[in-house]
């Protein structure tokens, strides 16, 4: 099976960065699986899980939330807004941005345009927290 680059950058720090099989990303319009000889592709990510697939078969997983991803047939990078571990994800933020969300909507002050995001966004951040209890 061919393999490819994958990196995976958050503001914060560099989580990966290696030669991989296989790659599930979240992205807006659907998941995403990025294999080597991929189109070229760039595409927003939700918030979701970033299913990684090492060449020896082990499989990570990350949360991310939000950012995008820039895929060539060579490799992946998908730069994110905030990235961790799946195994490092901290229930207690997921649900502070839940509320901050909730709050935002609450707001009156913005625009139709602004509510319709922070609705997705909480959304996507629900549908993320009810994943999560899978794991």
């Amino acid at each position: 099976m061919a393999d490819f680059n994958f990196e995976l950058v958050s503001p914060e720090r560099l989580l990966l960065s290696e030669r991989v099989s296989e790659v599930v990303i979240p992205a807006t319009e659907g998941e995403m699986t990025v294999m080597a000889n991929h189109a070229p592709t760039m595409t927003t990510i939700r918030p979701g899980i970033v299913t990684v697939k090492a060449i020896d078969g082990k499989v990570t997983r990350y949360v991310v939330f939000g950012g995008f991803a820039d895929i060539l047939p060579t490799g992946c990078t998908l730069l994110a807004e905030s990235a961790v571990p799946a195994d490092e994800i901290d229930r207690v933020a997921i649900d502070k941005r839940i509320e901050a969300a909730k709050a935002e909507l609450q707001d009156g002050t913005h625009s139709d345009e602004h509510r319709t995001r922070v609705e997705t966004f909480l959304t996507e951040l629900t549908q993320l927290n009810g994943i999560l209890v899978a794991f």
